[in-house]
């Protein structure tokens, strides 16, 4: 590709590129490095993004197409996703292109274009292997198809690019191999078999950290400064973790397409598709079921400040300001008493909402409302609902 010298041309080339007939911007993009399989060198067992793109950066990624086409490959528009291999020749039409950009490119700006700067001088330097790297776009938000175009998908979660549960996870699980992860390094379980006597006797087994389809959060994603993960093993990669949460040790858990949109303190387990809102505690032990755990498919959100007390399990979305006392479960068909007194009181913190006129409930009928406090009579042992007279307030100081 031509040197572009200047903005206004680079803009014209741009536009030039998206008036192409059939041209379609995508939805994600961005290059990644492959491992490849140690027994089986066509197996992808993991995708890096040193950079990722969703529903952004347009330009950059019709400047992606456009070297990719002039290296040969074909982008077919119609596709869900395409993926071509870098080469050289494409990083220095890339190269050129962005030249009216190169000097702004540091720190948090232009980084598509540090992502091919840095590429091409580690390429330069080191050489590659032969499809190493891979450009991927995704065009249209399907079932997963491949491990690249699933990774960057996670990755779109993870970097809170895109919001949980807004993405086509169907086939992730499919498309990624079960791999052992070693110091965040993934290894064929089938090699390991093949070797594990000469590993072994050579005292150069290695030591396995997890065995997973899925990497671990940290191992791709760097968190806000006042976010915090005490324990690596805690948080899948594809979770979302708002800027100020803390993820204790222990029984704590969130995975994939689940975590937090606000400051929270996480103490148990956040299943996958669950969302916690902001101020909310989730405590030592508690969990928040699934969609696979019983709660008829339907995907829970916790609202803002509301505490979930140790080992507890929630089971019915809950809205904001609520309260679930430790050790009970609130289920979807759990029988829970609410007095008329309390009812009246709950129906007035909830203007919008429609209840019965009732003394027994099932959870799945107080889904959704806001300042509900759950807890079990101590007499006689009945779920009772109340309506909640103190405010769930985080300790700032420990976020």
């Amino acid at each position: 590709m031509e040197i572009l010298e200047t903005e206004s041309a680079f803009k014209a080339s741009v536009q030039e590129i998206q008036n192409t007939t059939g041209y379609k911007n995508p939805l994600g993009f961005g290059i990644c490095r492959v491992d490849f399989g140690q027994l089986d060198s066509s197996k992808i067992l993991q995708a890096t993004y040193p950079f990722m793109n969703w529903n952004e950066n347009f330009g950059s990624a019709a400047i992606f197409i456009k070297n990719a086409q002039e290296q040969g490959y074909t982008i077919d528009f119609n596709a869900d996703e395409i993926i071509v291999p870098v080469t050289l020749k494409f990083l220095e039409g890339c190269l050129n292109a962005f030249t009216p950009y190169a000097d702004e490119a540091y720190g948090d700006s232009h980084k598509n274009i540090q992502v091919i700067s840095a590429l091409y001088n580690h390429i330069k330097e080191r050489g590659m292997r032969d499809e190493e790297f891979r450009l991927v776009f995704i065009f249209n938000d399907v079932a997963c198809k491949s491990v690249e175009g699933t990774y960057l998908k996670l990755y779109a979660l993870s970097t809170a690019k895109a919001a949980l549960r807004s993405l086509n996870l169907n086939g992730a699980f499919g498309a990624l191999h079960n791999v052992a992860w070693s110091d965040g390094q993934p290894i064929e379980l089938e090699w390991l078999r093949e070797n594990e006597i000469e590993l072994k006797i050579a005292n150069e087994y290695p030591k396995i950290d997890f065995v997973d389809k899925f990497p671990r959060f940290l191992q791709h994603i760097i968190p806000a400064n006042n976010t915090r993960v005490l324990d690596d093993s805690k948080v899948r990669f594809g979770a979302q973790l708002h800027a100020g949460t803390t993820i204790m040790p222990g029984a704590s858990y969130v995975n994939f397409n689940a975590g937090t949109t606000g400051v929270s303190m996480v103490e148990g387990r956040i299943s996958s598709s669950a969302i916690v809102g902001d101020g909310s505690d989730v405590g030592g032990g508690a969990s928040i079921l699934g969609v696979l755990s019983g709660t008829d498919g339907n995907p829970i959100s916790i609202g803002k400040n509301t505490l979930l007390g140790a080992n507890s399990v929630c089971g019915i979305p809950l809205g904001d300001g609520c309260i679930v006392d430790a050790g009970i479960a609130i289920l979807a068909g759990t029988k829970i008493q609410i007095s008329a007194d309390q009812l009246a009181l709950i129906k007035a913190a909830n203007p919008d909402q429609s209840i019965k006129d009732a003394t027994l409930f099932k959870g799945s009928e107080l889904a959704g409302f806001n300042g509900v406090h759950f807890r079990q009579d101590s007499q006689n042992g009945a779920l009772i609902a109340r309506r909640s007279t103190r405010e769930v307030k985080l300790n700032a100081d420990l976020h």
